[in-house]
């Protein structure tokens, strides 16, 4: 229990804490550009990319 404690208390977690949040941003919003349909989705650019070459 005490080093949970001093674990919270630590800025080095918090840093890791601050990254893992950013980074879990940036999953989502590549996830949704990748789930969304339409004319721009990431699928659909690198299908017509290989059709090109």
């Amino acid at each position: 229990m005490k080093t949970i404690k001093n674990f919270l208390k630590g800025e080095s977690g918090m840093e890791t804490l601050e990254y893992a949040v950013i980074a879990g941003l940036i999953t989502v919003a590549a996830a949704v550009i990748y789930a969304s349909g339409g004319t721009w989705s990431l699928t659909n650019r690198l299908q017509n990319g290989a059709d090109q070459s």
